[in-house]
């Protein structure tokens, strides 16, 4: 009989920590979804980043990657994100996918400007920079030095 209630504890104590990851979880990926106005950006290299990934100003997460397609006219890929309600970005902004590290994860990095106009729901950012190909930079580095005499 006593067996069984040590069982009992541990499953209990199993099924607490269980619980306390998922609460922890959900709270830090925004499953319930950020509340704010759609905007979107269109870049020539969207590598490394997904649906899900953060929109950043000055390091701190203002929302989130919605969606990516493809635009059949000109070949370049439409990010479209949800950006907090608190946070009004002037029409002149600027976006660019940035790497959080080597091995890290990609990002949208939000540079404000200076107009006082501000975007609204729906409307796009203009300037716009895609991420950046590390291996390949590396490979034309490894290649040019190989190249010199």
């Amino acid at each position: 009989m006593q067996n069984n209630f040590v069982e009992t504890l541990v499953g209990a104590a199993v099924i607490a920590v269980a619980t306390g990851f998922l609460a922890y979880g959900y709270s830090i990926a925004d499953v319930g979804g950020t509340e704010g106005y759609r905007l979107t950006a269109e870049f020539d290299r969207v590598d490394g980043l997904t649906t899900g990934s953060d929109i950043r100003m000055s390091g701190i997460k203002v929302g989130t990657v919605v969606s990516q397609e493809l635009n059949p006219q000109n070949y370049y890929a439409r990010v479209t994100f949800r950006i907090r309600s608190d946070i009004k970005l002037p029409t002149d902004s600027s976006a660019k996918i940035t790497s959080e590290g080597l091995l890290g994860g990609n990002y949208v990095s939000i540079l404000p400007g200076g107009s006082e106009d501000y975007l609204e729901n729906g409307e796009e950012i203009q300037f716009t920079q895609g991420s950046i190909d590390l291996i390949g930079l590396v490979g034309q580095a490894i290649f040019s030095a190989q190249d010199a005499p």
